[in-house]
C-alpha cells in the first residue's frame, strides 16, 4: 500500500524550502511575522544609526505600552543587512525598543510591504493583510524639518480603527526618514 502526503503537509513543506528568503530572528532563525495570531501586527522599520528612527524610540514604546495589551504583536524590522545581531540587541537596549526583532536582511519584509524609509510602518490584520503602511504621526515634513510635536498621530489611529475591525483611513501615508534603498 502506497502512504500518500496530505495536500496541506506538502504545501507547507514547499512554503519552508531552504532556498526561500526569509527573515530571521537575532539567534539566526526564521521568522515570519504574517503568520501571527494577534488581532494586530506592527511592523515597524528601523535602523541603528538612522537619526529619525531613533529619535521615535519613546513614541514606539509609548505605543507598545498602549496597544499590547489590547492584542497587538509589534516588530521592529531591522532592514539593514550589515547590522549584526549584538547591534541591534545593543541598540534595542540604549533605546528601551520593546517587541520581537525580524532581521530583514533580504528585504522579505521591505518587498512584501512595499517600505521605502526607516522609520516606516505597517499594520496587519489577523491574517495577514496590510491594513496601513507609512508614518508613525507626522512630526516630521521633511529630512531636516520637524513639528515641536505631531499633530496627527497615524499609527495610532490605524492600529484603534484595525483593534475595532475597522479600515484605517488613509490607509497609506508618506513616512520621512532613512533610505532602505541605500542600504547594501
Amino acid at each position: 500500500m502506497r502512504k500518500t502526503i496530505p495536500i496541506i503537509l506538502l504545501l507547507a513543506l514547499l512554503s519552508c524550502r531552504a532556498d526561500r528568503p526569509k527573515a530571521l530572528d537575532l539567534d539566526g532563525y526564521p521568522v515570519d511575522p504574517f503568520t501571527s495570531d494577534a488581532q494586530a501586527t506592527v511592523l515597524l522599520f528601523v535602523q541603528t544609526d538612522c537619526p529619525i528612527s531613533n529619535r521615535y524610540a519613546p513614541t514606539i514604546a509609548a505605543l507598545h505600552e498602549r496597544f499590547a495589551p489590547q492584542g497587538t504583536d509589534f516588530w521592529l524590522v531591522y532592514p539593514d543587512p550589515n547590522e549584526t545581531p549584538d547591534a541591534i540587541r545593543h541598540h534595542r537596549e540604549e533605546y528601551g525598543l520593546p517587541g520581537q526583532v525580524a532581521r530583514d536582511t533580504q528585504h522579505v519584509l521591505v518587498r512584501r510591504v512595499g517600505a521605502s524609509t526607516t522609520p516606516e510602518t505597517a499594520v496587519l490584520g489577523p491574517h495577514g493583510n496590510v491594513l496601513y503602511r507609512g508614518r508613525i504621526d507626522d512630526r516630521y515634513t521633511a529630512l531636516d524639518k520637524a513639528r515641536p510635536q505631531a499633530s496627527k498621530q497615524d499609527l495610532a489611529d490605524a492600529l484603534t480603527a484595525a483593534l475595532a475591525g475597522q479600515s484605517p483611513d488613509p490607509s497609506v501615508t508618506r513616512a520621512i526618514g532613512c533610505f532602505i534603498s541605500d542600504l547594501q
